[in-house]
């Protein structure tokens, strides 16, 4: 196998920044400043009341600080408004639920590309998205993609944010295994990898049907290599050399692995690492802030070695996250939605988006620029790998576009399980390769 050098990694990285603008470093970005844009008038309904359905809390800021602007609205509109927050595996079909009976919340904040399955059923929210992207500097590309309908380029709905994976690692088993903090390019980052397994310190990703943290490196994995499941009109190209090349690094990655790493379901990781059996991983900062707030002192003390950094580059020379966003929608049977838009507009303003954004603490990244002054990114140094999560991620369905097809692919664990299976030796990396295009071509049918 011929991996991708050092030297490669720093030219293509060198020329890509030359002309990038939207994926690039996130340290080479100025910030935004928010600008004095009249915001549109919106003349909430007399007898207004709004029912909004939300993820369970990843983090209990992120619950807090919403309902008590959510409280702040409903005092200062007198809009009655009720919100039932539901689990990951709930709140799609709650949401199907609504949009196939066409009654139930008017506002959903779902996940990623959720709206799009149901984008006749879905409010324009053009007017809305164009007014913050106005004031706050504009949108990332990535939430583009998942407001607007590709067919029409209304918004369909308006991502509100989004939680991402960095690599969380001990700084100091990297640096007894020879480094100051994580390559940025692949050989290198392999290399400190193997490293810190011949000093006992494995590393470990989730390689089983982890929602989140195995889809998260799985995709990085094949889109740093450049491939991609489909192309731009949706013809499936996963068996590519691209993905073969991915593969093949992703197997020798997978042999600095701790043992048990392929059956890692979403919790896996954070028990691993918490428990000291790995030295790094690929998670948000939930972990971190697991270890600060632990009541068990030796947990406690092991925050002030807990670290995190970007995923390194592969050929294409830029950064290739992906993230989980969280995509508010309104639905047309909503009553009231002159209410529902004033809401949205209400809690997006910085004077309540802000302290949610703080709250979060660094879980959940800003959808505006402008965000990026936000303190929480300044507060504690450890937070600025995760600013730009959004900025640096490209979608699910990449290059295609977002779809019924697609959400059925990342259900049904193709690119994960074709990963998994290299990583484990059930499979080589042609086979693995023609298996996962066999089963993403039941989805998208010619």
């Amino acid at each position: 196998m011929t991996l991708f050098t050092r030297r490669d990694a720093l030219q293509t990285s060198l020329g890509a920044l030359a002309g990038a603008t939207l994926l690039g470093s996130g340290n080479l970005r100025a910030e935004v400043a928010v600008k004095d844009v009249p915001a549109p008038q919106y003349a909430v309904e007399k007898g207004a009341s709004l029912r909004v359905l939300r993820p369970a809390k990843f983090v209990q800021g992120d619950e807090t600080l919403f309902l008590e602007n959510t409280k702040k609205f409903s005092q200062q509109y007198g809009v009655e408004v009720k919100v039932d927050s539901e689990s990951w595996e709930d709140l799609r079909p709650k949401t199907a639920t609504a949009a196939a009976i066409g009654s139930g919340p008017d506002i959903v904040l779902a996940w990623s590309d959720d709206p799009h399955k149901f984008a006749s059923r879905c409010l324009d929210l053009t007017d809305l998205a164009t007014y913050l992207g106005e004031k706050y500097g504009g949108w990332w590309p990535i939430v583009e993609k998942y407001g607007q309908d590709p067919k029409t380029g209304k918004w369909i709905a308006m991502p509100i944010g989004g939680s991402g994976n960095r690599f969380v690692y001990r700084k100091s088993w990297v640096n007894e295994a020879g480094y100051e903090q994580p390559p940025r390019d692949l050989d290198g980052f392999l290399d400190m990898c193997r490293k810190l397994k011949a000093k006992g310190h494995p590393i470990g990703f989730a390689l089983g049907n982890a929602v989140g943290d195995a889809n998260s490196w799985c995709h990085w994995l094949i889109w740093t290599f450049g491939g991609a499941l489909t192309d731009e009109d949706n013809k499936v190209t996963i068996n590519s050399k691209e993905t073969i090349e991915a593969l093949k690094y992703g197997k020798a990655l997978a042999e600095t692995f701790v043992a048990g790493a392929a059956s890692w379901l979403d919790p896996s990781n954070n028990k691993a690492f918490l428990a000291g059996e790995i030295s790094g991983t690929g998670n948000g900062i939930s972990i971190y802030y697991a270890a600060k707030n632990s009541q068990d002192p030796a947990v406690k003390a092991m925050a002030e070695d807990i670290y995190h950094a970007a995923m390194p580059i592969g050929p294409v020379g830029r950064p290739t996250e992906r993230a989980l966003i969280v995509n508010s929608m309104v639905f047309q049977h909503t009553k009231y939605p002159n209410a529902a838009k004033e809401y949205l507009r209400f809690m997006m303003e910085k004077e309540q988006y802000e302290p949610w954004l703080t709250a979060s603490i660094g879980y959940w990244n800003h959808p505006l620029k402008a965000y990026d002054g936000a303190a929480i990114w300044s507060v504690d140094p450890k937070h600025e790998p995760y600013k730009h999560v959004l900025a640096d991620a490209l979608w699910d369905s990449y290059k295609g576009t977002l779809g019924e097809a697609s959400a059925a692919v990342l259900a049904d664990f193709v690119i994960v399980q074709m990963v998994a299976a290299v990583a484990t030796g059930q499979a080589t990396p042609e086979d693995a390769a023609r298996e996962a295009e066999r089963r993403a071509k039941r989805y998208y049918k010619s």
